[in-house]
């Protein structure tokens, strides 16, 4: 359920730390079927510019998504998403990399049955998405 029975635009999400650890990344890739070396392998990422492995952009997005998902009541009550990637997120070897999820309602519907949700998603305190909208359904 909603921290609140009846979100107005404003009201602010309970913000959330998730670590990222390779073994995520591991997991995710054969969940997913993508394995990219960038993912998986230190050296194949820095080849390509990188730091070192990053996490894939849908694992990111599906974690940060996860946050307004819990507010709103479940994951069946997202129902749309927009995101926009402005940088990768680095899992480090020795350690897990730590999203930082934050979350304001932007928009309810007029009717009240739904909300629009903005995150602020950040790693090492930079911005991981430009945009980040959630669509929720809210109970009523």
């Amino acid at each position: 359920m909603t921290t609140t029975t009846s979100p107005a635009a404003g009201d602010v999400l309970p913000p959330r730390t998730l670590p990222i650890r390779r073994e995520d990344v591991r997991r995710y890739a054969e969940a997913s079927g993508d394995h990219n070396p960038i993912h998986l392998d230190d050296d194949a990422a820095r080849a390509l510019g990188l730091p070192g492995v990053v996490a894939h952009g849908m694992l990111t997005s599906a974690l940060a998504i996860g946050v307004a998902a819990e507010w709103a009541g479940g994951a069946d009550r997202v129902l749309a998403t927009s995101f926009r990637f402005a940088a990768p997120v680095v899992v480090p070897a020795d350690g897990p990399a730590l999203l930082e999820v934050a979350g304001t309602v932007k928009k309810v519907a007029e009717d009240g049955s739904s909300a629009d949700i903005a995150l602020a998603v950040t790693c090492d305190g930079a911005k991981v998405f430009g945009k980040a909208i959630v669509t929720v359904a809210l109970s009523g």
